[in-house]
């Protein structure tokens, strides 16, 4: 977010941490979702859906152009200003892959507006899966609904994968090609943004942004709150890990066992109790396991009982016995909301 300053994006002006909580200061926007617009007012004039379209095509180029691909485009993402002007939010899926990475592979995203190619499991391309939702947002705008809509995933994931939906009768025809050419399932053929910026509907009243002068990004806040190995080092309360949740369990409880705890499980949480190393006082930890991503799981430990310095300690000498289950490196980290869209 640093690095997409856009007037079109959600700008992060600072990033600040304490040894517990790290606090993202954002630009204030005080219009709310353009979701929220659309559940009051329904489908949207062809002026005002052609002007947001052409702001949320401005931001997404502009992300793209600094590869950063947001993944979970949709309404409730897109926040408008005092002024009505869209900005782009939310980029708890997005990808900042390395440089040379060619596609994707995380499954993720908001199952109504996602690309029939990332359902695939094969890698996709973090643009054209962008352009896609874009083109599911504006056909959002313009009907008032989804254009795939089914509450059995498999039949929705059947209908994405072969573009089947129909337009509503009163629908511009200039939209309704280009909205064609955008959810075209096979990226090969799919229209690049590029394309899109040169559709006689698209074009129609367009006032290209004023972009921001070219300032530069500073990272040293974000490098301070998010990778300094020496608060890592001092205590881990959660860890991710990319091993099944019952091998996670497994080891953890062989673990806990052979530093003398005894442990109990259920549902997936486990309680571990017993004297400290000194044997002067008694430890009790709960741990449970959440499924944060598709086959991606994080593991939280909280102190019940006990002192916390010795608390600490079992925490740092635990993990540390955990190396096999714990992923140290997480390129790609989110999370989604549920779309709450439906023909209506």
């Amino acid at each position: 977010m640093k690095l997409v300053r856009h007037p079109n994006v959600v700008r992060l002006h600072e990033v600040l941490a304490s040894r517990k909580k790290i606090f993202i200061i954002l630009e204030f926007i005080t219009g709310g979702e353009l979701f929220d617009k659309i559940i009051r007012h329904g489908r949207l004039s062809e002026a005002d859906a052609r002007k947001y379209f052409q702001q949320l095509i401005d931001g997404v180029d502009f992300c793209h152009s600094k590869g950063v691909y947001h993944r979970d485009l949709k309404p409730e993402n897109l926040l408008l200003d005092s002024q009505g002007n869209l900005k782009i939010s939310d980029f708890g899926l997005s990808a900042w892959p390395a440089q040379g990475a060619a596609l994707l592979r995380t499954t993720c995203g908001t199952p109504n507006y996602v690309a029939p190619e990332v359902l695939s499991h094969k890698g996709y391309d973090g643009a054209l899966a962008d352009t896609w939702s874009c083109g599911v947002i504006l056909y959002v705008l313009l009907a008032g609904y989804l254009p795939f809509d089914e509450v059995d995933l498999t039949t929705l994931y059947g209908k994405i994968e072969s573009a089947e939906y129909s337009f509503p009768a009163v629908f511009p025809s200039g939209a309704k090609s280009l909205i064609r050419r955008i959810l075209d399932p096979s990226p090969d053929t799919r229209i690049r943004i590029e394309e899109i910026r040169k559709d006689e509907w698209f074009k129609k009243n367009y006032e290209p942004v004023r972009e921001l002068e070219n300032e530069e990004v500073n990272l040293d806040d974000v490098n301070a709150a998010f990778d300094d190995p020496e608060d890592y080092g001092k205590l881990q309360n959660r860890f991710l890990s990319r091993k099944p949740a019952n091998v996670i369990l497994s080891s953890m409880e062989v673990v806990a066992q052979s530093m003398g705890f005894k442990t109990h499980i259920r549902n997936y949480k486990m309680r571990v109790e017993g004297p400290n190393a000194n044997k002067t006082s008694h430890l009790t930890i709960m741990l449970q396991i959440f499924e944060v991503a598709p086959s991606i799981f994080m593991v939280e430990l909280e102190r019940s009982a006990g002192d916390t310095s010795e608390y600490n300690k079992f925490v740092n000498n635990y993990c540390s016995k955990l190396d096999d289950i714990i992923w140290k490196v997480s390129a790609e980290k989110g999370k989604s909301r549920t779309s709450r869209l439906s023909k209506r």
